[in-house]
C-alpha cells in the first residue's frame, strides 16, 4: 500500500464525516439522514483502524514556519480507533432512539467525532486550536439540541461558558509558543525558552483540565447532561472529555520539563478522583452519578499524565471510553422505556430487559474496578506509578478507586434489587416524573451494547503484559506494570466495597449531592459575569453605536436633501440655460442652410474673401 494512500486515508479520516456532518446540518435531508450518518461513521471507522496500521504524517501551510499538520503515532493509533468506533455504536444507537429532527442531531454527531478525531491527529497547535473550537462550538449545539426547552439552553450555555473560560489557556500557549522559539509543532513545545515553557505549560494545563471536567471546571458536565443520551454517551467517552486527557497525555514532555506542571496535575488528577468519586456516590440521578464518575475516572487519566506513565493513562481513557459508552447508553435506553433516570424509579429494571441489564453490568463492574474487567488493570497501571513517586497520592488514588467501587454498587443495587412491598408507590412516582415512558428498548438500542460490554471487558489487556509491554515500548516508554500483590489488595477493595454497599447504603452529604457548590462557583465566577457583560456590550450596542449608526444615517439624508435641492435649483438651472443657449446657436447654424445652390456658392465666396484678408493681414 502506497504511502499517498494512506495520506489520503488520513485527510479522509477527518474531512469525510465534517462535510457530511456539515451537509446534513446545512440541507436536513430527514429520510436519508441516518443511512448516510451510519455509512459515513462505518466508513470513518475502517479509514481509522487503516491509518492507525500505516501511520501517515500530512499537513499543508499554515503561516511562516509552522504547518496544519496532522499524524498517526502510537498514542494516537490506540486513541483514533476508540473515537472512530464509539461514535459508529452511538450513531446506530441513535438511530432507534432519536426520531425527531435526525438530519440536525446526526449532522452534529459526526461534526462533534470529527473535532475529537482532528484533536486526535493533531500535530500542531494550529490543527489542535481549530479542532478545539469545532468541538467546543458542536458540544454547545448538542447540549441544548431540543433548544425549545430554555432549561436545556440554559445548560448548555453554562457548559459553554465554562470550558470556553479555560480554552483560554490555549490561546495563551499557542501565544507563549511563538514567543518562546520553540515552534508550534506538539512535539516541540518543550524546547521554548525556559520562561515561555512554563507560560505555555500552565495555558496547555488549564485548557486540558477545563475539557476534562477536572477541578474546578468539573460542574459543567452536570448540566452537560440536559442533552440526548447519545450525546452524554459520545461526550463523555470518546469525545470532548476525553480529548481533555489526551491532551495531556500528548503533552507529557512539556508538562515534565518544567518541573511543577506534571505534579500538578497529578494532584489535580487525584483530588478530581476523590472528591467527584464523593459526589457521585452522593447523586440519586443515574445520569448524574455516571457524570460525577467521568470526571472521577478521568482523573486517573490526568494522574497518568502527570505522573509520566502515558501507557497506563492512555489504556485507561480507551477502557473507559467503551465502560463508559455502554453505560450512558444504557441509561438513555430506560429513560426511554421508563420515562425516568431516578435510582429510584430503575429498582429491578435489568430483570425486566435482560440483555441490556447483564450487559450494563460488565459496564458498571469494570467501572467498579472487579476483576479482570477492564478499568480494574488500567487503573492499578496508574496507581503503580503513582506508588512510585509519592505514598501519598496513591493513597489519594487508592481512596478514590475505592469511591469507584461503592458508587457503582449504588448503580447494581439500583437495577437489580427488589422493590419492596411498602416502596412501589414510591417508585412508581419515579417513573413519570421526566418523559411518558415507550416501554420498550429496540434491537438498534441493544446491539451496540453488545459491542461495547466486550470492550468492558477485554480492553483492560492493554495494561497488562505482553500487550502492555509492546505498548509502553512503542511510546517509548519501559514496561512497568503493578505488581501482582498490588492488583489483588485493589480487586479484593472493589470487591468489599461492592458487599458494604449492597449491605447498607451509603451516606448522601449535601454538600457532595450539590457538587460540591462548584454550580456557585460556576456561576459567580464565569457565566453571570459572562453573561452580565454580554448584557452591556448590547446595551453599548443599542444605545451608543445603533444610535450613532442611526445619526449618521440622519446626516447623510439631510446633506442628500441639500445637494437634491442645489442640483434642483442650480445644476439643473446652469444645464437648462446652456441648452437653451445650445439651442440658439443652432437655429442661427441652420439659417444659411436654406437649400438653394446660389446661396452656398455666395457663403463659399465669403468664406474664401475672408481667409484671403486673414493672410493678408498676417503677413
Amino acid at each position: 500500500m502506497s504511502q499517498s494512500t494512506a495520506e489520503t486515508a488520513l485527510w479522509l479520516l477527518v474531512l469525510l464525516p465534517a462535510l457530511v456532518g456539515a451537509a446534513l446540518t446545512l440541507l436536513r435531508p430527514q429520510r436519508a439522514a441516518v443511512t448516510a450518518s451510519l455509512v459515513t461513521a462505518g466508513v470513518t471507522a475502517a479509514l481509522a483502524l487503516f491509518v492507525s496500521v500505516t501511520g501517515p504524517q500530512v499537513g499543508v501551510p499554515f503561516m511562516a514556519g509552522s504547518h496544519l499538520a496532522l499524524g498517526v503515532d502510537p498514542l494516537s493509533a490506540l486513541v483514533v480507533p476508540t473515537i472512530a468506533v464509539v461514535t459508529l455504536l452511538v450513531l446506530l444507537f441513535s438511530a432507534g432512539e432519536i426520531q425527531r429532527s435526525r438530519a440536525r442531531f446526526h449532522g452534529l454527531m459526526l461534526l462533534f467525532a470529527a473535532g475529537a478525531l482532528l484533536t486526535a491527529t493533531a500535530q500542531t497547535l494550529p490543527a489542535l486550536l481549530l479542532a478545539w473550537e469545532v468541538m467546543g462550538a458542536t458540544s454547545f449545539a448538542l447540549v441544548g439540541f431540543w433548544w425549545h426547552e430554555q432549561r436545556r439552553v440554559r445548560a448548555g450555555t453554562t457548559a459553554f461558558l465554562v470550558t470556553r473560560a479555560a480554552d483560554l489557556g490555549l490561546y495563551l500557549a499557542g501565544g507563549a509558543a511563538l514567543a518562546g522559539g520553540g515552534g508550534l509543532a506538539l512535539t516541540d513545545l518543550s524546547a521554548a525558552d525556559d520562561a515561555w515553557r512554563h507560560v505555555l505549560a500552565g495555558g496547555v494545563l488549564v485548557a486540558a483540565l477545563g475539557k476534562a471536567a477536572q477541578l474546578p471546571f468539573s460542574f459543567w458536565l452536570s448540566r452537560a447532561m440536559e442533552g440526548p443520551s447519545p450525546v452524554s454517551a459520545l461526550l463523555h467517552s470518546a469525545a470532548m472529555v476525553a480529548m481533555g486527557g489526551y491532551l495531556l497525555l500528548r503533552t507529557e514532555p512539556l508538562l515534565a520539563s518544567t518541573g511543577w506542571a506534571g505534579p500538578a496535575a497529578a494532584w489535580v488528577g487525584a483530588s478530581t478522583a476523590l472528591l467527584l468519586g464523593a459526589v457521585a456516590l452522593a447523586q440519586q440521578d443515574l445520569k448524574q452519578l455516571l457524570a460525577a464518575s467521568t470526571s472521577a475516572q478521568l482523573g486517573f487519566v490526568v494522574m497518568g499524565a502527570g505522573l509520566g506513565t502515558v501507557g497506563g493513562g492512555a489504556a485507561h481513557l480507551v477502557a473507559h471510553a467503551s465502560t463508559k459508552a455502554l453505560l450512558f447508553l444504557a441509561a438513555g435506553a430506560w429513560l426511554n422505556a421508563l420515562g425516568t433516570k431516578h435510582l429510584t424509579g430503575l429498582r429491578g429494571v435489568a430483570r425486566r430487559w435482560p440483555l441490556v441489564g447483564w450487559a450494563s453490568t460488565l459496564g458498571v463492574l469494570s467501572l467498579a474496578g472487579v476483576a479482570p474487567l477492564a478499568l480494574w488493570a488500567t487503573k492499578d497501571a496508574v496507581l503503580a506509578a503513582a506508588l512510585a513517586r509519592s505514598p501519598w497520592l496513591f493513597a489519594v488514588g487508592m481512596a478514590a478507586a475505592a469511591l469507584s467501587a461503592a458508587y457503582s454498587g449504588r448503580i447494581l443495587l439500583a437495577v437489580w434489587g427488589r422493590v419492596p412491598a411498602q416502596d412501589r408507590t414510591r417508585v412508581k412516582e419515579h417513573l413519570d416524573e421526566e418523559q411518558p415512558g415507550t416501554g420498550h428498548i429496540g434491537l438498534l438500542e441493544r446491539l451496540p451494547m453488545l459491542a461495547l460490554a466486550l470492550g468492558a471487558v477485554t480492553l483492560g489487556l492493554l495494561a497488562l503484559p505482553p500487550v502492555g509491554d509492546t505498548f509502553a515500548r512503542a511510546l517509548g516508554e519501559e514496561p512497568a506494570h503493578p505488581g501482582m500483590a498490588e492488583m489483588a489488595g485493589s480487586a479484593g477493595i472493589a470487591l468489599l466495597m461492592l458487599a458494604l454497599v449492597w449491605w447498607r447504603p451509603p451516606p448522601r452529604p449535601r454538600l457532595a449531592r450539590h457538587w460540591l457548590g462548584l454550580e456557585t462557583a460556576a456561576r459567580t465566577t464565569v457565566v453571570v459575569p459572562t453573561l452580565a457583560l454580554a448584557r452591556a456590550l448590547a446595551r453599548f450596542d443599542d444605545r451608543v453605536l445603533d444610535r450613532g449608526v442611526g445619526a449618521m444615517a440622519v446626516g447623510a439624508i439631510s446633506v442628500a436633501r441639500q445637494v437634491a435641492a442645489v442640483d434642483d435649483h442650480r445644476v439643473d438651472g446652469l444645464v437648462e440655460g446652456l441648452a437653451a443657449r445650445v439651442r440658439r446657436l443652432g437655429q442661427v447654424a441652420r439659417r444659411p442652410q436654406s437649400g438653394q445652390l446660389h446661396h452656398y456658392y455666395v457663403q463659399a465666396v465669403a468664406v474664401l474673401v475672408v481667409g484671403v484678408l486673414l493672410l493678408l493681414t498676417v503677413r
